[in-house]
């Protein structure tokens, strides 16, 4: 099977991580679930030992199935040396910032980060001796360069922002933090790579929530860190030492929800757009914040460097009294009520990003709430929505 770093991005969903070594003539890479790892003699230990992961060492280090995964992402971002597997998203930052940054090092956090990355930040960070300086997510590459200090030694980007969806100069950010040395890294989630291949935007670590699209279906955790030469090898060696590893069980599910990723991708696109464009038009509506939007903040970036865009956004009631919106959460038919994203269901959130915001006091009025669009038709979404309308 090809690799899939010559092919286009929906050909490399179906073909990559496919080796023969690993499928051994079927479909999907069979699910090889093993702690130790047997070897013919010790001269065969031995030399196994001298490069443990070039090959079936330990089950901590994978099998075919967690590898097969692994080269699939990393054919997603071309200009990759390699993926790291995470039991969660979380667990990818963390383990990304760990691999980069020592005692006495400062690190760059975009204001609009998801809030558990805020939460490494001001824990595990800030416990090992990293300070952490947040900065505006509307600020401009220059803007960003000009923070950077003697100490500074990564900045990091999610683009668009957790709950406010601003689009960062990605590929501006990158270039500058290169000039000076400094790691850039990104959560790049809600694009993924198929809609912002962030290794080719110059980023030199890319972070994933398999959790979300990539799995799909709402029943698995896992994350992915893909990185530049170097950089790979420093975050493979950070998720060893803590003895990191995902289960072959979840990794084989995972695998099989990328197969399909574009597709889901595409009709996530088309629904949340179709729903977004609705609530542009209603009087009961502030503001709609979806980066595919003309009257987004950060459109223009959004529409030069991403090839799509996802399911996620937020809008604001200009009703701002709390037990209206619960009012118009809680009587919803089609969606649910919880947090992550990604999944075939479409889901509800109510949401402040004013408590957790440092950079820059968010000025947003109204009660704002996030839709994740499912996979459901679109008409019957904008009929349930129609109908909490008139709960208000």
């Amino acid at each position: 099977m090809s690799d899939g770093t010559e092919d286009r991005p929906a050909t490399r969903l179906v073909t990559a991580g496919r080796r023969k070594e690993w499928t051994r003539g079927i479909v999907n890479p069979p699910v090889w679930r093993a702690s130790t790892i047997l070897f013919d003699d010790v001269a065969h230990l031995r030399a196994s030992a001298r490069n443990p992961d070039s090959g079936l060492y330990y089950g901590r280090r994978g099998t075919p199935t967690q590898w097969a995964l692994a080269e699939a992402l990393t054919a997603l971002e071309p200009g990759a040396a390699g993926t790291v597997l995470h039991s969660s998203g979380a667990q990818a930052v963390a383990t990304s910032l760990l691999a980069v940054l020592s005692p006495g090092d400062e690190l760059l956090m975009v204001d609009s980060a998801y809030e558990p990355t805020r939460a490494v930040c001001n824990g595990i960070l800030r416990k090992i001796g990293v300070t952490t300086r947040f900065y505006d997510p509307q600020a401009g590459a220059d803007e960003v360069a000009a923070l950077f200090g003697e100490k500074t030694k990564a900045v990091f980007l999610e683009s668009p922002g957790s709950l406010t969806f601003e689009v960062q100069d990605v590929p501006g950010i990158a270039a500058r933090a290169r000039e000076a040395g400094i790691v850039s890294l990104i959560d790049n989630t809600w694009a993924t790579s198929l809609m912002l291949p962030a290794i080719a935007c110059g980023v030199d670590i890319a972070i994933t929530a398999l959790t979300k699209y990539v799995g799909g279906h709402s029943d698995l955790m896992m994350g992915a860190t893909t990185a530049r030469a170097g950089f790979f090898e420093t975050v493979r060696k950070t998720s060893q030492g803590l003895g990191q590893v995902v289960a072959p069980d979840d990794a084989a599910l995972c695998l099989r929800g990328l197969r399909t990723m574009e597709l889901r991708l595409r009709a996530h696109e088309a629904g949340a757009l179709k729903v977004a464009r609705w609530l542009e038009g209603r009087p009961e509506v502030g503001v709609v914040l979806h980066p595919a939007l003309p009257s987004c903040p950060g459109h223009e970036l959004w529409r030069r460097d991403f090839l799509g865009s996802s399911g996620l956004f937020s809008f604001s009631l200009k009703q701002a009294a709390d037990a209206a919106r619960t009012r118009f959460i809680d009587g919803l038919r089609h969606f649910g009520i919880g947090y992550s994203w990604g999944g075939y269901e479409s889901l509800a959130l109510p949401i402040d990003p004013s408590p957790i915001r440092t950079a820059r006091r968010w000025t947003g009025e109204g009660a704002f709430i996030r839709l994740h669009i499912g996979l459901e038709d679109a008409d019957d979404l904008i009929a349930d929505l129609e109908a909490g309308m008139g709960r208000l």
